[in-house]
């Protein structure tokens, strides 16, 4: 016998829109009630510590990637900062020293400029633009020739002492041999005791020597060589160089004398040039000079043969 009461396919509860206001109704309750008396405090935290971790492995994986992409972010910005840094560190180290070489310039162009101006004698400035250093020969080209009244045989004078003399004159330029040329000869005179001889150049920029000295002569390490006027080419008083090395030996007559130049043509490119005329005025100065040295032999030789004839009548 069958069941009268056939199987109910779909069954069906309580309607949807009275399980709405339920679930409405006890959430304002619930959210009134916590409002009030604040019992679910604990139960919300009790969850957020319950679901804290998985929330943070929810995170990871963006913090990471943010973590990732500041860091290269990071370093490339400060790549380019140092970048940055770095080429501007050697943009101000190379205009601090373009100041400090501008610096060193101005201050030999006023030496040379107070020179000029305390001098007994006219100069010229002139500009050193090339060098010619071979094994022994030392010269250099200055920015001043036949059109600016440069003659042969004219000095070359800083304002620490004397550089060399022209040799050859172009138009727009001229050939300056130093002191240290091989073929320089300068006349000389001790500052300390007024001694004369010839400083001769050796091929060595920084050393020129005094030959065919006596052994016995009076020289000390550090005594200044200046400028005698007796060839009249430099005006007398004119530094030259420093005895730097003073050697005798018991096997040699003669003294081995070195003497560094004082004249700065490789520290700076500003010389001076004495001008032609007081080239002449020096001229006759040590002609002046050759005649009084004359005269006064002269005179010693007349008084010398005076003596000599009363010494015979004397005798007589």
């Amino acid at each position: 016998m069958m069941d009268d009461q056939s199987p109910k396919f779909f069954f069906r509860g309580t309607s949807i829109l009275l399980r709405m206001v339920f679930f409405s109704a006890l959430s304002i309750s619930l959210m009134a009630s916590d409002a009030r008396f604040h019992y679910l405090g604990s139960l919300r935290q009790a969850g957020m510590l319950m679901l804290y971790p998985f929330q943070w492995l929810a995170n990871r994986p963006e913090a990471i990637y943010q973590t990732l992409n500041e860091y290269v972010v990071t370093q490339t910005t400060l790549r380019e900062q140092l970048a940055t840094l770095k080429n501007e560190s050697l943009l101000q180290s190379s205009k601090l020293q373009q100041l400090q070489s501008l610096e060193a310039e101005n201050n030999h162009l006023k030496s040379l400029l107070m020179l000029s101006e305390n001098s007994q004698f006219k100069v010229r400035p002139a500009e050193i633009i090339a060098l010619i250093n071979h094994s022994y020969s030392h010269k250099v080209i200055i920015s001043s020739g036949q059109e600016e009244g440069v003659i042969d045989g004219q000095a070359v004078i800083d304002e620490q002492g004397v550089i060399g003399q022209v040799t050859r004159v172009f138009r727009y330029t001229s050939e300056v041999t130093l002191l240290t040329d091989r073929d320089f000869a300068i006349p000389i005179q001790i500052e300390r005791n007024g001694l004369r001889a010839i400083a001769y150049g050796r091929g060595n920029r920084y050393s020129i020597s005094l030959p065919y000295l006596p052994a016995n002569i009076d020289l000390l390490k550090g005594d200044r060589l200046i400028t005698s006027g007796i060839d009249g080419t430099y005006p007398a008083g004119l530094l030259v160089a420093e005895i730097a090395e003073l050697k005798t030996s018991s096997n040699s007559p003669f003294a081995i004398v070195h003497a560094q130049p004082l004249g700065g043509v490789h520290n700076f490119r500003q010389v001076l040039l004495i001008e032609p005329q007081e080239k002449s005025k020096s001229l006759n100065e040590a002609q002046q000079i050759s005649q009084q040295d004359q005269q006064q032999h002269q005179q010693n030789r007349l008084k010398a043969q005076e003596l000599l004839h009363k010494m015979q009548e004397r005798t007589e």
